[in-house]
């Protein structure tokens, strides 16, 4: 089969997206930080209703299921291709392959994802516990800088790791990677400001 074909372009894509998630979280996780942690803090930290709720959006860390997703897609679709290649000796018309390699990565991440889910807290307890971090300490994971917050983790007390974004407090010095910060105001969901650990005596 000649993989070049117009009707598989689509799904070589989504693999080489796939390799490029991967390379990016591979290379961010090499300054401490995670892609992953970083792209579920920016968005809201409640679950949505309808069809979103429908994919587990908000129970499960977007990134996995974008990579769910791209998978099956590029599966299905080769695999598609791949078999009319050897019946018909051509690759499957994508007014095909798109629908049926759609559906399958949409129910990858029905199925697959509703057991994800169960592995992991419900986002309202994130939002609980993001509340009350205010006051406690955090390790920062990248450089902090007022405008500029980095990524951080702090725990809740109840055992949970949780991943933030820290920038300096008005009027306080830059935060630098591995520097223990106190939580001083809640911006917004994870988004906090912080201060140099005044207290080196604390721990995290």
């Amino acid at each position: 089969m000649n993989w070049l074909l117009p009707q598989s372009a689509p799904f070589i894509t989504a693999i080489g997206l796939l390799l490029v998630l991967g390379l990016i979280e591979g290379i961010v996780l090499a300054f401490g930080i995670s892609a992953l942690h970083w792209l579920d803090g920016i968005l809201a930290h409640e679950s949505p209703d309808g069809f979103l709720g429908w994919l587990h959006i908000g129970r499960v860390p977007l990134l996995v299921l974008l990579t769910l997703f791209l998978t099956f897609f590029a599966l299905c679709g080769l695999t598609c291709n791949i078999l009319c290649s050897i019946v018909f000796d051509d690759a499957v018309s994508l007014t095909v392959s798109l629908p049926l390699a759609t559906v399958a990565g949409l129910a990858a991440i029905r199925i697959l994802g509703r057991r994800l889910a169960r592995l992991i807290p419900r986002e309202e307890t994130y939002a609980v516990s993001f509340a009350s971090l205010v006051g406690r300490m955090a390790s920062m994971l990248g450089k902090g800088r007022h405008e500029h917050p980095a990524q951080a983790k702090a725990a809740d007390g109840n055992g949970h790791t949780l991943y933030l974004m820290v920038e300096p407090e008005k009027n306080a010095p830059e935060l630098p990677p591995g520097s223990v910060v106190l939580l001083v105001r809640q911006i917004n969901g994870s988004h906090f400001a912080a201060i140099p650990n005044p207290r080196p005596d604390l721990l995290v």
